[in-house]
């Protein structure tokens, strides 16, 4: 519902492109592929006597800019130096400071529908992408499965002429198709991009991710000081160094999408350590502060008021001197997490003008993909892993682990507090899509070939669904009509480069629905109507949806969304839920789903399951990496585990079957010739059993069963190890991983990748089973 229907701006958009395209080549971009032309039949026989005729290619338009997409992982509004932040980010303040900030630019609260918005240049439920893909339902809007009638941009470009490569984090593949098995056209390989390096899930491990080249399993490099954001800079300067290398009249579109900031928070130990005692006066110091920097940079209006803390979060002067010293590290930690990823960026954007091709490049820095995660709970989480299980964790459990905090023996998230002072100056977090505090994040626009303006602020209402048109527009692409013979749909969003030189332009978005779990709003022509019907880290029963209380705000007037309305202006909050209304039928957002941590079973969401009902899965060596989705679930459940192996000697070692890792798994592994199987739940409590006496060389079924207490989530229960059908070990398991064990780390035959199960062996090849395994089966009773 902007000025003119999506239909008549494609119309609109295909007649200014058709004109400009047929002034710089005859190509008609419209339908991809893009068709070569008949040739005449030749008629003579002698090739020396015929003349060739030229070479069909297609090519982008002349002066085509690069295109570099950055686009960082749960940041707030208020976290960067540039946007008035405690966090130092000089690459983004030299990007800004030959360029555009964009501080009335928005997400839609959450990983997954941010990142397919950004890519399509679709909004999110248009993608079938309502929330995360591991929580992807049987409803439109929320499977999971980007429909035929919506092209990536990367596959707009590449069948434009541009080379394309996208790294780090992706989280837009199907969890049920990350398999050998596919299919693969919803892998970043098989979404337009020639090169993928990098995760395919919401979250990765720093220290020892696990990732994809392409669509193959590959182990990170083995070096003390590793860290994943290095290693993916490394690759990116690589691909584009060699691209324009071998082909300097061909532009690139790169995609660069760190895990940083997403939890775990894991940043090299110096990073950390110039952040110490910054933030020793706490959270609601921070936000004031932050707040005044905001207003002396122009980055929110000068009326701007702080909006008030809600009382779901603790006040800073409320902790005990312990809880402050653990919650100062958590804050130094993301803050030196955050920073050591603009040092990264900073490579890559020196790497490209040290080739002479920032100038010639359109340059989206995007900080955060929503806003800062509330998902730590009210006091952070040694563990993030317990948080997305919904167990909230506490500062004793935590303390403990101050000193390694950001370490690889940690998987930590930062408490509540710290994610409401970078969203600053907003109500509430991540998640919460009703509020700016969840969906509005700075941006900055950098092409010093293309626009004039340096270092200016623009305030115009913009939307990830607008960096798509606004590559097309620079690039003189129009968007697709037809492509592989499917009939698109026209892009949710507009180009902002009407504002790059026009501070003062009208918005040419004058409206924008969001909503994510309940929580949902509708921007229109300078209003915002908005419920918040859910917070993230409270695990309470929800009122009904259509109970929800609705709130409105004049944002033209009300940059912070600081005053509502609704009750002195019945009629213009009725005007705008029409309005929400009208947007989230055309876009499916209906049914609301306010379901989160339960979602992650397939059977409770509705979604495809790998093994479609098996109970029955049997596995060889050499498959590994395989992720929670796709492989036979035994979490809470009676299973048992046989394993068929031959022994050369008594003195066997290594993994025989485990599943995730150091922070929450299990394994079934030999250790000096003994059959082991530890449980280790969130790497709190561990469970081992093992039996007292070595296996003679020669063939034998190791097996395991585990018999739940309860048939319920989360439930203890006895765990017994077997050797050629005689028990050897028992045990009682207290609890389980009610809903999920990893986001990244998957069910390896053979050795256990990435991190260990257990501290019995060391993780990738030194866990490796010396004997033979046969084959395991795994099977739900």
């Amino acid at each position: 519902m902007n000025r003119t229907s999506p239909l008549c701006r494609l119309a609109l958009l295909g007649l200014f492109f058709s004109g400009w395209a047929s002034a710089a080549d005859t190509l008609d971009r419209t339908v991809l592929p893009i068709l070569e032309p008949t040739q005449e039949t030749i008629t003579i026989l002698d090739a020396r006597e015929a003349k060739a005729p030229p070479r069909f290619a297609v090519t982008a338009p002349e002066g085509a800019p690069n295109v570099v997409i950055v686009l960082i992982d749960d940041i707030g509004f208020g976290a960067s130096s540039a946007f008035g932040g405690p966090i130092e980010m000089p690459t983004l303040e030299k990007l800004a400071g030959g360029g555009l900030k964009y501080n009335r630019f928005h997400t839609t609260a959450l990983c997954s529908p941010t990142r397919t918005a950004l890519l399509t240049g679709h909004n999110h439920h248009a993608n079938n992408a309502g929330a995360i893909m591991e929580l992807a339902t049987a409803f439109p809007g929320n499977t999971g499965i980007r429909p035929k009638e919506i092209t990536t941009l990367a596959e707009i470009l590449r069948q434009n002429g541009y080379s394309t490569g996208a790294f780090g984090k992706y989280h837009e593949t199907p969890p049920w198709e990350v398999s050998i098995s596919g299919p693969m056209d919803r892998w970043p390989t098989g979404s337009g991009f020639d090169k993928f390096y990098g995760f395919i899930g919401g979250e990765t491990n720093q220290w020892a991710p696990a990732l994809f080249d392409g669509v193959t399993r590959v182990e990170h490099k083995q070096s003390p000081d590793y860290h994943f954001t290095v290693d993916m800079t490394d690759q990116a300067i690589n691909w584009f160094s060699a691209q324009q290398a071998l082909t300097p009249d061909k532009p690139f579109y790169l995609y660069f999408a760190t895990g940083a900031t997403h939890a775990p928070h894991h940043a090299p130990k110096e990073w950390i350590a110039k952040y110490k005692g910054r933030f020793n006066g706490g959270w609601d110091k921070m936000r004031e502060e932050t707040f005044q920097r905001q207003k002396k940079l122009g980055v929110i209006p000068a009326d701007t008021k702080l909006t008030p803390r809600p009382a779901e979060i603790p006040a800073w002067d409320d902790m005990s001197d312990d809880q402050k010293r653990l919650f100062e590290r958590q804050m130094e930690t993301f803050a030196g997490f955050a920073e050591h990823t603009d040092h990264e960026v900073g490579r890559l954007v020196a790497h490209l003008e040290a080739i002479g091709e920032l100038e010639n490049t359109l340059f989206f820095y995007i900080v955060g993909d929503n806003g800062a995660s509330a998902e730590g709970g009210p006091e952070g989480a040694y563990n993030e892993m317990m948080a997305l299980n919904g167990i909230i964790g506490t500062a004793d459990q935590m303390m403990g682990h101050i000193e390694e905090w950001g370490g690889p023996n940690t998987f930590p998230h930062f408490a509540i507090g710290w994610a409401h002072a970078c969203n600053t100056p907003f109500q509430w977090t991540k998640q919460v899509a009703s509020h700016f505090g969840g969906t509005r994040n700075g941006m900055v626009m950098h092409w010093p070939k293309g626009i004039k303006a340096k270092g200016e602020v623009r305030s115009q209402f913009h939307h990830v669904i607008d960096v798509a048109p606004t590559a097309l527009e620079a690039a003189q692409i129009p968007q697709p009509t037809m492509v592989n013979g499917v009939k698109q749909r026209p892009m949710d969003g507009v180009s902002m480069l009407y504002s790059a030189d026009a501070p003062k332009a009208p918005d040419q978005r004058t409206t924008q629905y969001f909503e994510m779990f309940g929580n949902r709003g509708i921007y229109h022509e300078g209003w915002v109507a908005c419920t918040r019907h859910s917070i993230p880290w409270l695990m309470v029963p929800l009122p009904a949806v259509k109970d929800d209380i609705w709130e409105l705000y004049k944002v033209d007037e009300d940059f912070s969304e600081a005053n509502n309305l609704a009750e002195e202006n019945p009629a213009k909050l009725k005007e705008l839920q029409a309005v929400f209304e009208t947007e989230a039928l055309r876009n499916h957002v209906y049914p609301i789903d306010d379901r989160r941590s339960e979602r992650f079973n397939p059977a409770i969401a509705g979604r495809p399951d790998l093994l479609n009902g098996r109970k029955t899965l049997t596995v060889y060596p050499g498959m590994t990496g395989m992720l929670e989705n796709a492989f036979i679930n035994v979490k809470g459940v009676r299973h048992t585990i046989a394993a068929e192996v031959e022994l050369k000697d008594d003195k066997t070692q290594g993994v025989i079957l485990a599943q995730a890792g150091s922070f929450g798994g299990w394994a079934l592994y030999m250790k000096d010739g003994k059959a082991h199987h530890e449980y280790n739940f969130f790497g709190l409590e561990r469970t081992k059993i093992a039996s007292e006496t070595a296996l003679a060389p020669g063939k034998h079924v190791i097996s395991y069963e585990f018999i739940p207490d309860e048939k319920k989530p989360g439930t203890g229960g006895k765990s017994i190890l077997n050797v050629d059908g005689e028990k050897v070990a028992e045990g009682q398991i207290p609890k389980t991983q009610p809903f999920v064990f990893s986001a990244d780390e998957g069910a390896d035959v053979g050795l256990d990748g990435e991190t260990s199960v257990s501290n019995d062996y060391q993780p990738g090849p030194p866990s490796a089973f010396t004997g033979e395994i046969i084959r395991v089966t795994v099977e739900q009773k």
